[in-house]
Order: structure tokens, then C-alpha cells, then sequence
């Protein structure tokens, strides 16, 4: 039978790439009485029935998924950040970026909006460029998009990040053919119109890519609190190192990570943000009644 993966979903019909051809199919009925649900990134095997509508028959194992955007098996993630319209949030930033590494996804960042920053600009680069220390970051010029054709090939990635902040924008600059919707910002409310309605996967530069509807905030409640301190991998460098292996970096003495923070080795934007995170975790209660989807 066979094998392929989903690269679209719309109104129950998945459109599955296998040997560079698209087939459209449905899945078959045991899929909704076994509470099985594909999505775009899954690997199937499916019954190509020639000449008519195919049916998707097997949802093969997954390596990772997200819930927001609903995609699996992603291997890397551009997270289009913008300097302003909406204005650059660090928080929200290190939220998508928790996210990613919970679901051991390459993160790579993208700074958006360079052009119309203004005296903006310098404040949110710096910033940026603590991030740079961890993570890589392509900056939004012209010159800077050549980076994309040499990052794509043999991967899935994922085109990420805050309502409105380019990402439609961005991949139409790397591949006119693509002429995906964009909209204004809301100078109101400091976000964009959802004009990415669905996940999507394109075949290009030797790899898919995948444009997602974007978000304005982050549910972190997949996030265990005696694990938020393993998403850091500025952390994890130092924490061998600490006196306590279930170190938290708060209050413990000898803590290696405190001492790379007094040391300039570690941001301290990241990491008040991850007090701040920690105090949002620590204030959500357990849902021991929540059924599972």
C-alpha cells in the first residue's frame, strides 16, 4: 500500500503527497469511531483507487505535534518576530519558542518589520541579539532571505509567530507563486487579521514549508512546572553543574546557572521571563476531569 503525507486538510478530504503526486482523499470510517484524527505533516498509507476519490487508510507514528498550529512531524520552525505593528513582545516570543522545544522543533528566528521600526529598531535588536546566543536569527533584509535557500532542503518547517507579523509577507517574498493573502494590522487592538485560515504544506527549495494561522497568546498548560527549567537550552548547559539536579535556578545555593547569569552568560530578559512563566504555571490547576480529544 502506498505511503505518502498529508499535506492539506479542508472539509474532510486530505490531499496526500507520494512520489511528487498530490491525491486527494477521505479517510476511511473507523478513523472518527477510533477517535482518530489526521493532520497536515502526518505520514500515512493510503489506497490511491485510480481515477477516483482515494481513501486514507493508516495514520503512521508521529515523531512530534502541535496542537496550535495542528501539524506533525515538523522539523524546524521559522518564528517571524516583528519589531513593531504588533510591538515585539519578549515573553510571547519565549512562549513560542517553550513550545517548540517541548516538541523538540529547531526553532530559528526571524525579525520582521525592520523597515518601518524607526527609533524602535536599535532597542528590539539588542534584545534579539541575546536570543542570538541561543538561537539562530535571520534578520529581515533583502539580503538576509538568501539564508532561506540553503535551510529547506530534506526538512518540514513551520512558519510561525504572533497574529499579523509577516509570515504570508514573508513567504510570498521567498516564493512569489505561493500569493498568499495579507492584511493590515489593527492599530486598535496591535494585531493582524488571521488571513492563514489553515495549515497548509508547499513543496519547495528541496523541502515543504508551511504557512499557519497565527495567534495573539500562548496556552502553555502541556507544560509540566518541574520541566520548564529543561526548555532552556542556555540552562541545560550549566545545570550539571548545579549543587541540586533538580535545581529550579531561583533560590538554591550554588546555583551554576545564577552564577552565568551575574556573569553576563545568560540573558536576564529570558530569564525573568521564565520567573514570569513559572508564575503563570504554578497558578494552573490540574483539570482531572478533562477528557481526552
Amino acid at each position: 500500500m502506498p505511503t505518502g503525507k498529508i499535506i492539506r486538510s479542508i472539509s474532510g478530504f486530505y490531499d496526500i503527497l507520494s512520489d511528487e503526486q498530490v491525491y486527494r482523499t477521505r479517510a476511511r470510517g473507523n478513523f472518527r469511531k477510533n477517535k482518530i484524527k489526521p493532520i497536515v505533516g502526518d505520514n500515512v498509507e493510503f489506497d490511491e483507487n485510480p481515477g477516483q476519490l482515494g481513501y486514507l487508510t493508516k495514520v503512521l507514528a508521529r515523531k512530534n505535534s502541535l496542537i496550535r498550529p495542528p501539524i506533525a512531524n515538523v522539523d524546524q520552525a521559522i518564528v517571524v518576530t516583528s519589531v513593531v505593528e504588533p510591538e515585539f513582545s519578549a515573553i510571547l516570543l519565549d512562549k513560542i519558542l517553550l513550545n517548540l522545544e517541548q516538541n523538540s522543533i529547531k526553532p530559528i528566528i526571524y525579525l520582521s518589520k525592520e523597515d518601518i521600526a524607526n527609533q524602535k529598531l536599535e532597542r528590539v535588536v539588542d534584545i534579539i541579539k541575546e536570543y542570538e546566543k541561543v538561537y539562530p536569527v535571520i534578520y529581515g533584509s533583502d539580503e538576509d532571505l538568501v539564508q532561506f535557500e540553503q535551510i529547506f532542503k530534506d526538512q518540514v518547517t513551520v512558519f510561525t509567530g504572533q497574529t499579523g507579523a509577516g509570515k504570508s509577507t514573508l513567504l510570498n517574498k521567498i516564493n512569489p507563486d505561493l500569493d498568499l493573502e495579507t492584511a493590515q494590522i489593527s492599530t486598535t487592538l496591535n494585531r493582524g487579521k488571521h488571513t492563514t485560515r489553515q495549515v497548509s504544506l508547499f513543496t519547495f527549495s528541496g523541502g515543504l514549508i508551511a504557512d499557519t494561522p497565527g495567534f495573539s497568546a500562548i496556552d502553555l498548560r502541556d507544560i509540566k512546572l518541574d520541566e520548564l527549567q529543561f526548555l532552556y537550552p542556555e540552562f541545560v548547559k550549566y545545570q550539571d553543574e548545579c549543587k541540586y539536579r533538580s535545581c529550579t535556578h531561583i533560590n538554591e545555593p550554588n546555583c551554576a546557572v545564577k552564577q552565568a547569569l551575574e556573569e553576563g552568560n545568560i540573558s536576564i530578559i529570558r530569564y525573568n521571563d521564565y520567573l514570569t512563566i513559572r508564575k503563570e504555571l504554578e497558578k494552573i490547576k490540574p483539570n482531572y476531569n478533562k477528557k481526552e480529544r
